[in-house]
């Protein structure tokens, strides 16, 4: 990702914090958009980065800019990937880090943190409970926040799918990109990046934006209520609970981004049932071969609700994001 150095913070002169990240897959699934019903559908794989995660992209313009400005060291709260993510890009920056996670977050997730060398602490709650320990935390030994929008330079990270996205498909983008949101970094960053392209002309004449459509589990789904609703602000969520732990993010704070890019963008939310995201999680592993995560899943069961329900035109060319790999689920 760091091909695109000049639209990301990163001084002159200095080296970033990379493990590879970036470059993932773009894969056109033919038998599946006629089986759906829509003229084209592509599935973004972004579990191919080096944590499994698109988290990997934040976290390394993040860490990048930490190490820069001489911090201590991180600590953030996550349900599983952010975590992995900042302990391997922290380690790669010989800076120590601490993560704050649900006990409820996958076995699987958790070990990788410890194993990439980040000093582990779990939670009982959700992902706000671990927030509130994080903040505590950099609050009183002076490491750098690095929670979802408390910081400037993850955003700009995920931005970079967006722009690898509008690359792979000649710059130009689809009508429509259907993203599982939980704290919704990875929409808002996509959204910025388009209209910084957009303004370098690189979109060529009619410089055409994508619809962004939000995808939520119906037992954690703030954004699809706040929307249904008209609302610019998201309620936290009662008792969020879904299988899908990314997705369970009862209040995200870039709500008011995510909104405003929902409803500048022309674009939708919708949730889906668990029953419905495993179903889902498994038709677009075996239409694809991509090693699914519930995310993605979750953005294809949303797809196929909008397609019935006439929210999206079957003459649509889709791209749906499979935000991180399914190996940490099992």
């Amino acid at each position: 990702m760091w091909r695109y150095a000049p639209l990301l913070p990163l001084r002159e002169g200095e080296a970033p914090v990379t493990l590879g990240e970036g470059a993932t897959p773009l894969r056109e699934l033919r038998t599946l958009a006629a089986e759906l019903g829509v003229r084209r559908l592509w599935v973004k794989d972004e579990g191919l980065n080096p944590t499994g995660s698109f988290k990997a992209r934040g976290m390394s313009a993040a860490v990048t800019r930490g190490r820069s400005l001489g911090v201590p060291g991180f600590t953030v709260p996550t349900a599983g990937n952010a975590g992995a993510a900042l302990a391997a890009y922290a380690s790669a920056a010989e800076l120590p880090a601490r993560v704050y996670a649900p006990e409820s977050t996958p076995p699987a997730l958790l070990e990788t943190i410890r194993a990439l060398g980040a000093q582990l602490v779990t939670v009982p709650g959700h992902i706000g409970d671990a927030g509130k320990a994080a903040r505590a935390d950099a609050a009183s030994s002076g490491f750098f926040d690095m929670s979802t929008l408390r910081e400037p330079y993850r955003i700009e990270g995920k931005k970079t799918m967006g722009l690898e996205l509008a690359e792979q498909l000649g710059w130009r983008l689809p009508d429509a990109i259907i993203y599982p949101t939980g704290g919704g970094t990875g929409l808002i960053g996509m959204w910025k990046g388009f209209a910084e392209i957009r303004q370098l002309g690189w979109l060529g004449d009619h410089g055409r934006m994508p619809r962004m459509i939000t995808a939520q589990a119906d037992g954690c789904a703030p954004i699809v209520r706040a929307f249904a609703a008209g609302h610019d602000r998201a309620l936290p969520w009662e008792n969020p609970q879904t299988h899908a732990s990314g997705l369970r993010v009862p209040g995200p704070l870039g709500d008011r981004l995510i909104l405003r890019a929902l409803r500048e963008s022309y674009g939708d939310a919708e949730c889906a049932s668990e029953s419905e995201i495993m179903a889902a999680t498994r038709q677009l592993a075996y239409a694809s071969g991509v090693d699914v995560s519930p995310e993605g899943g979750c953005a294809l069961a949303v797809c196929k609700r909008l397609i019935v329900a006439n929210r999206l035109a079957q003459d649509s060319e889709v791209v749906i994001f499979n935000t991180g790999s399914g190996a940490g689920y099992r």
